[in-house]
């Protein structure tokens, strides 16, 4: 296993895949270099707080949460584990048996989401596999501080989206949400992910590292 840092972010870029109702991806040269006596270019982003690689802040859906700019940094840089999940559908309870989930730990899920969910883009796949809210409760009663996934949510496609996030988040876990992990295997990492830090907002785009321990 390679020793360098690994880039699991999703790149932006325009229509890419996006939450069903959130708004389209647009990214495009509001200035071009040398074109009307402009001296350089200027990109204009129009995006969700919530499109690719980003994060969950606690306001996204616990009334009077911390904003994204209230993230402690030690949150996402540090050790953490990249755990293999292999289902069809939601993990369960069941499926954190025996993992020895440890207070303040930082836990990303590598589940099919790597290798189906991400190649049907730029359609959304809403058969992805997400975090149950049984299972969203015995992450927060473990005291985990931060957990990934290899999707756009924690929550399902109408399927516990708004309690598993309302469980997690109103635990005080941070969530990193469209990590890319084809090239990670399940075992001990370092973590560097920074969100914008971006005043109140409910979420940020971020950038997301990992490297073998």
């Amino acid at each position: 296993m390679s020793s360098e840092w690994i880039d699991v972010t999703v790149p932006l870029e325009n229509g890419m895949v996006h939450w069903e109702g959130d708004p389209e991806v647009k990214i495009y040269r509001h200035f071009k270099l040398g074109v009307d006596g402009m001296p350089c270019n200027l990109t204009k982003l129009e995006i969700s707080a919530h499109t690719a690689t980003h994060m969950d802040a606690m306001c996204h859906f616990v009334p009077g949460g911390a904003g994204m700019d209230e993230m402690p940094l030690e949150a996402t840089m540090g050790p953490c584990r990249v755990i293999g999940m292999d289902v069809e559908n939601q993990i369960m309870p069941s499926d954190l048996e025996g993992l020895n989930l440890q207070q303040g730990e930082r836990i990303i899920f590598r589940t099919r989401n790597t290798t189906r969910s991400w190649e049907m883009a730029p359609a959304f796949d809403k058969d992805f596999v997400s975090i149950s809210e049984a299972a969203g409760k015995v992450l927060a009663e473990a005291g985990v501080m931060t957990v990934g996934v290899d999707y756009l949510s924690i929550g399902g496609f109408g399927k516990d989206v708004v309690e598993v996030h309302q469980v997690m988040l109103g635990a005080g876990i941070w969530v990193i949400e469209g990590l890319w992990l084809s090239e990670v295997e399940p075992g001990d990492y370092d973590l560097i992910c920074l969100p914008l830090k971006i005043k109140g907002a409910d979420g940020a785009p971020c950038r997301a590292l990992l490297k073998p321990r």
